[in-house]
């Protein structure tokens, strides 16, 4: 099954943290896609538009950064901290499964 490895992004801009630090403002364009047999393509959203790519040197070009993909942590209970209580919610069985999409 092909899986997604990295993701494409170009620096639209910059800002300033609350504490006076400069980081860079990104747009996720597109992934890096990884085939059972080793291949690799690349996915671009397609309403991206690179002449709206901020352009301060003047070039014909614009960088493509590639960011490795890397699994979000899931948080762990910490030690003599009680369990969330459930309040199980019973199903609702009254939808129409007829209107439902898949891609």
């Amino acid at each position: 099954m092909a899986k997604a490895t990295h993701d494409l992004t170009v620096k639209i801009g910059e800002y300033t943290t609350y504490d006076g630090q400069k980081k860079a403002q990104w747009l996720n364009i597109g992934k890096v896609i990884q085939r059972d047999d080793g291949g690799e393509f690349i996915t671009i959203n397609r309403h991206f538009n690179p002449a709206g790519v901020p352009n301060v040197d003047g070039r014909d070009t614009i960088a493509v950064s590639k960011f490795a993909i890397t699994p979000k942590e899931v948080p762990t209970p910490q030690a003599n901290t009680p369990a969330p209580a459930t309040n199980p919610v019973p199903p609702v069985n009254n939808l129409d499964d007829s209107n439902d999409i898949s891609f």
